[in-house]
């Protein structure tokens, strides 16, 4: 095999070798975000409790929340009182 046959099979095995971490990059692109789904404070607000009952718990960044418990996801969630259209931040 000559000189620009190996570069070929060199190349080809490089990116053989590289797509499983594409794939985990791909993958892992929510990392450093927030996690998806109620935080636990949330959920334990509404314990003992049905939907539309009014609620407080302390929100992530110490404050306290007001909330309404709504079911999401068959789960009993406080939801704040808050919350813009379409739950963006604020």
């Amino acid at each position: 095999m000559n000189r620009q046959g190996w570069i070929k099979v060199v190349l080809v095995a490089t990116l053989i070798s590289l797509m499983p971490m594409i794939g985990w990059a791909g993958s892992n692109n929510n990392q450093g975000r927030r996690s998806q789904g109620a935080p636990p404070e949330a959920i334990k607000a509404c314990e003992d409790k049905q939907a539309g009952d009014s609620v407080e718990f302390t929100g992530r960044r110490g404050e306290t929340l007001a909330a309404t418990c709504q079911e999401h996801a068959g789960q009993l969630v406080a939801v704040p009182d808050n919350v813009p259209e379409g739950g963006g931040r604020r």
